[in-house]
């Protein structure tokens, strides 16, 4: 995508969130909006792209670091509640319960038998939270192996983004199959019809943070929808199946 057709784009759509957070505000939703994918897949910036012009006193992002001894103790989901959105805000996690499903799974850091436990629970969780009148969206940011690398070989580089480099980091391409694996396993069983999950090929970033919005506002209602902006790219995103590998829209 040109960087012309970039900002022209993402000025409008970002105008459409903001008047969906006064839709969001005045008729007191509550909106969460789930983020996971591979290490350097995009979360960060695409999160950051929906923040930028919206309230933050009514918008947040949640990034827990692990759990406290107290929080292990507890149940998983635990730390998680505590963080949804009441009426009137919105929630974006850079990671959620899905961290079982991912990094924990593949890193030893919880047993077999957590991690099943997790699978059982975490369609009835989801179930509750949408009840409850919780919008919930779950999109997963999906990156080819090569580029995976090339974006965080650039971040050792880049003095603005050292923060980004951590020990799982470096674990990355080193246990990419059993990503892999994870997230196959993770998309088949927990894609519900209630809260299914969305794919997004985000190699090119500035394409895969468009298309997101969009996918993001069309499902949304909210007065003076613009839907001329909302024209979304179906190589790029797509609510989870099978069809979704064939596509290429899913890395191998």
């Amino acid at each position: 995508m040109k960087d012309k057709d970039y900002k022209e784009e993402l000025y409008n759509l970002q105008v459409e969130l903001v008047k969906f957070q006064r839709h969001v505000i005045k008729k007191n939703l509550k909106v969460c909006l789930v983020f996971e994918g591979r290490d350097a897949s995009g979360k960060d910036g695409t999160i950051k792209r929906f923040m930028e012009h919206l309230s933050p006193r009514e918008a947040k992002v949640v990034a827990l670091d692990k759990p406290s001894d107290k929080e292990t103790k507890s149940w998983y989901f635990q730390r998680y509640v505590s963080n949804l959105p009441s009426g009137g805000h919105i929630v974006f996690f850079n990671r959620s319960w899905y961290n079982r499903a991912g990094v924990e799974k593949v890193m030893g850091f919880c047993t077999k038998k957590e991690y099943s436990l997790f699978m059982e629970e975490v369609g009835s969780f989801e179930h509750l939270l949408t009840h409850s009148g919780i919008i919930l969206l779950k999109y997963y940011l999906d990156i080819s192996k090569d580029e995976q690398k090339e974006r965080l070989e650039s971040r050792k580089k880049d003095p603005l983004k050292q923060w980004k480099i951590s020990q799982i980091d470096e674990q990355a391409q080193k246990y990419w199959d059993d990503y892999s694996d994870a997230r196959n396993e993770m998309l088949e069983k927990t894609s519900f019809v209630f809260t299914p999950w969305c794919v997004v090929h985000t190699d090119d970033k500035k394409t895969a943070r468009i298309n997101v919005m969009k996918d993001f506002l069309s499902k949304m209602d909210y007065p003076d929808k613009n839907e001329q902006y909302l024209d979304i790219d179906h190589s790029v995103i797509c609510q989870y199946k099978p069809e979704c590998y064939i596509k290429g829209l899913i890395a191998k």
